[in-house]
């Protein structure tokens, strides 16, 4: 997972551990951090407790996850001064490296096994929006960091019909899940600066009103 992850994200990635409790058809990773890219805070773009992997049939390839549990992580989207996000720098560099088609792929070996995920369910997401380094002109927004909890998204299903190599299947999950964060996300800082747009408008009319009412009492 740390390397593949570095590998295709071109962030460091970090696992504490994974546990396996096959006889209960589950599977957990616990601590999951991904990092900003270069060129932006040394704060994590990611960042779970625990994602956990409820199993179905798991006696031959391809294996198959019934679903894919994300809950409440912890997202980063920062953009830097030229108005470039941290999301979108991960997303492009997830991008280079996806494979062309869901098209099954030969196992290489027992650590990279064919498999089909049914469903990915991302829950509770704490979005924290970061624009300090954003100029914003005329605009004097106040608070150019805050948090938004998303609502829930599910995406899947991945590698149907005849599996896809675990890492690959990896890259999809990420994928689908930083598609619906920087929507997201994009969406809530168009409303922000809409609004504080408005407020400033707002601030002006009242600005010349008073004016025009200086004058008629002069």
């Amino acid at each position: 997972i740390e390397q593949q992850g570095s590998k295709y994200l071109g962030a460091p990635v970090s696992v504490a551990n994974v546990d396996l409790a096959l006889t209960e058809g589950r599977i957990t990773i616990n601590t999951l951090n991904i990092a900003n890219p270069k060129g932006f805070s040394d704060e994590d773009a990611f960042s779970v407790d625990a994602i956990t992997l409820d199993l179905g049939n798991i006696l031959n390839e391809p294996y198959v996850v019934q679903t894919i549990n994300i809950n409440a992580p912890a997202v980063l989207y920062e953009v830097d001064a030229s108005g470039q996000g941290n999301l979108l720098v991960l997303k492009n560099n997830l991008l280079a490296n996806l494979p062309n088609s869901e098209n099954a792929e030969p196992a290489t070996d027992a650590a990279n096994p064919l498999l089909i995920v049914e469903n990915v369910t991302v829950s509770n997401v704490r979005l924290k929006f970061n624009f300090a380094q954003l100029p914003t002109g005329d605009l004097n927004i106040d608070k150019k960091e805050y948090e938004v909890t998303l609502p829930t998204f599910n995406a899947g299903p991945i590698g149907q019909p005849n599996g896809m190599p675990a890492d690959k299947v990896g890259i999809a999950v990420v994928n689908a899940m930083l598609d619906n964060v920087i929507a997201a996300a994009k969406s809530e800082a168009k409303k922000r600066l809409a609004e504080e747009a408005k407020k400033k408008v707002n601030e002006e009319l009242e600005k010349q009103k008073d004016k025009l009412l200086e004058k008629a009492n002069d």
